[in-house]
């Protein structure tokens, strides 16, 4: 496991004990009771899954690799403008000291927008999943390379108990074996080699052949131009997570429509 990735965990599980001494597990689960709520996996796994091109929009204020992504606009606009472009589903990062996330953002997030909602994070523990419900999020992040198998089917089960859906991000064969020993339907895979940061957009496409055709893939991570999604969508993969590339463009709803009819 890549150093980094080692801080940003250990960073998040301190958070997150910060977070339940303020709000114990048992009482974050009593006020999920006589809830209801808008999404749910399968909504989150209908909507990746339609014909045509379909972008999971992601807002962040900064990463790791690429430091702060010197967006002005307030995560509001930025939704509304992905929805007028063309997303079919949002990806919220809310982890705080490497990505500038905040929870709040989901709240915010659906406040503006009916899109189905991703939260993305570095989620290894019960109280994560719970919490991911509780700010009523279609779908949650599993990172294989974060979690060991036993951690990753507890926390892939609790989240279809839930009715969250789940994004089973892999990195290289043996981690998409994983994945789908889960019984996975939405699978990533992530451009990004998590031990150098470097990103090759086309690194995840030999994997392809080992995944079922019932499975959603979603590529991931250097997708920057229309063209960068071409050889995915040869490859009969429909739906991407993008980032960086909106969050730097002057005009994100255009570029986003224009990824949207990439294959038009």
């Amino acid at each position: 496991m890549p150093s980094l990735l080692q801080d940003i965990l250990h960073s998040t599980r301190r958070e997150v004990e910060r977070r339940e001494r303020s709000l114990s597990q048992e009482d974050l689960k009593r006020s999920l009771r006589g809830r209801t709520f808008q999404g749910g996996a399968q909504r989150w796994q209908a909507t990746l899954g339609r014909p045509g091109v379909n972008i999971i929009a992601e807002f962040k204020r900064r990463s790791p690799s690429a430091g702060s992504l010197g967006s002005d606009s307030p995560l509001e606009d930025l939704v509304r403008a992905y929805g007028s472009g063309g997303a079919s589903a949002l990806s919220i990062l809310t982890e705080e000291q490497h990505f500038g996330g905040h929870l709040r953002d989901l709240h915010e997030a659906r406040a503006s927008s009916t899109l189905p909602i991703l939260r993305k994070d570095f989620i290894t523990t019960p109280y994560q999943i719970y919490e991911s419900k509780a700010y009523d999020v279609d779908a949650i992040l599993l990172i294989v390379r974060a979690l060991d198998v036993k951690q990753l089917r507890f926390l892939f089960d609790l989240a279809g108990e839930l009715d969250l859906g789940v994004l089973v991000e892999a990195h290289d064969g043996g981690e998409l074996d994983t994945a789908l020993s889960l019984g996975a339907r939405v699978v990533g895979l992530n451009n990004r080699d998590l031990s150098t940061l470097e990103v090759e957009n086309k690194r995840g496409l030999d994997l392809l052949g080992a995944i079922p055709d019932e499975v959603v893939v979603v590529a991931e991570s250097g997708l920057r131009v229309p063209e960068d999604l071409s050889p995915w969508l040869g490859a009969g993969v429909h739906a991407f997570l993008i980032g960086e590339a909106l969050l730097r463009s002057d005009n994100p709803e255009q570029l986003l429509r224009k990824m949207c009819q990439a294959n038009s």
